[in-house]
């Protein structure tokens, strides 16, 4: 008989968290998991993807923050009929929810998934400051807990998570998906009216602090002064009052007329191929970033910060650079630029970085191996 496996995850919207659950439940083996993903908010953008490869998904219609009675009473009513043999949280909302859902389901086990790293928590609500601390007393009750970075497995440790109960799976890159294709790459820089002598550097993420976009901008306001054949593109989306300090901020440094505010794209295997540099500049919180893995699978140099498993994830592929500090992230793009003009660099070695180290089939392999380890299954 198949193990019934839920995940539980806020929105099934464009997010890091988000795709890989999808990634990875599309890829368990179907002969051995039947698979339910429930979700809090309607209208994610990634639901059709679980549709169309058969996966059932439940949408639980939580109408905000505070609607939490009818919210649970419909979880509950859902995972009554399902009776699942484990339920699988993906972050810090949904972890918390599935070992409060325990005294229900005694003959369940719980498995938490945990995606960030060094969190800096000044930088959250209450309520978010607040979760965590919860977590980090309720770890102990969890079955297992699957981290995706050896980062963000040391910080959790530290902050009394039970190590016993930790197993390090990194996330994976569909590099079906995500390979080198330099038509593609070519018909985005004619939308963005992009030269082929230009070299184009972008920064892909939310708009959110934890990816420094400020640091990002300075560092672009340097190379500027230096360099006039270099162009920049953001892309992603955040809110409105963020997006404004950032636009306000580009115009203050002077290079607004040099950054492309590309907004969300679907078409992500399309953008990175029209990048000759990607940049990752957060300064906190990464676990493993998928735009690092997904550039590289597409065979694009990767300038980063030394966040989350960031450095690991490049190894020699690339630039790895301290956080915070416009001056080193720009020496680092500018050593390189230098490299590329050089042609000492190899697309297929920094493809073949993510083929070794980050597939989809070692993510699915090793998360299911870990799911049937556990006693109670």
């Amino acid at each position: 008989m198949r193990k019934k496996i839920v995940f539980i995850i806020r929105d099934l919207g464009y997010g890091g968290a988000q795709r890989q659950l999808i990634t990875l439940v599309k890829n368990l083996d179907k002969q051995i998991f039947n698979t339910t993903v429930i979700f809090f908010y309607a209208n994610g953008s990634l639901q059709k993807d679980l549709e169309n490869n058969n996966i059932q998904t439940i949408c639980l219609e939580k109408r905000g923050r505070w609607d939490i009675f009818g919210f649970l009473w419909r979880l509950m009513g859902h995972l009554k009929r399902i009776q699942p043999d484990s339920l699988h949280g993906y972050l810090s909302e949904s972890n918390l929810l599935t070992i409060f859902l325990k005294p229900f389901f005694l003959s369940t086990s719980i498995i938490w998934g945990i995606r960030d790293s060094n969190i800096s928590l000044d930088s959250y609500d209450w309520l978010d400051r607040l979760i965590f601390e919860i977590e980090c007393l309720l770890s102990r009750f969890v079955d297992l807990i699957i981290v995706n970075s050896h980062a963000g497995q040391a910080y959790h440790l530290s902050h009394g998570f039970p190590a016993k109960k930790m197993v390090v799976i990194p996330n994976g890159i569909d590099t079906e998906r995500f390979q080198p294709n330099s038509e593609a790459g070519l018909r985005v820089r004619t939308e963005w009216r992009i030269s082929k002598d230009t070299i184009l550097i972008g920064l892909i993420g939310r708009l959110d602090p934890m990816k420094d976009h400020p640091t990002f901008l300075k560092a672009v306001a340097l190379l500027c002064k230096e360099r006039e054949n270099v162009c920049f593109v953001c892309v992603g989306i955040g809110t409105h009052e963020y997006a404004q300090e950032l636009y306000q901020l580009a115009e203050e440094l002077e290079v607004a007329e040099k950054v492309i505010w590309a907004g969300g794209r679907a078409d992500m295997p399309d953008i990175y191929n029209a990048l000759d540099i990607t940049c990752s500049s957060s300064s906190y919180g990464e676990g493993f970033s998928n735009v690092i893995g997904e550039a590289m699978a597409c065979g694009v140099p990767c300038v980063v910060t030394d966040v989350g498993d960031s450095a690991w994830i490049i190894d020699d592929t690339g630039i790895v650079v301290p956080p915070n500090n416009p001056e080193a992230l720009k020496a680092g793009i500018t050593s390189l630029i230098n490299i590329i003009s050089s042609k000492s660099y190899s697309s297929c070695h920094i493809r073949q970085r993510i083929i070794s180290h980050f597939s989809v089939l070692n993510l699915s392999l090793k998360t299911q191996n870990s799911l049937l380890s556990i006693n109670v299954l």
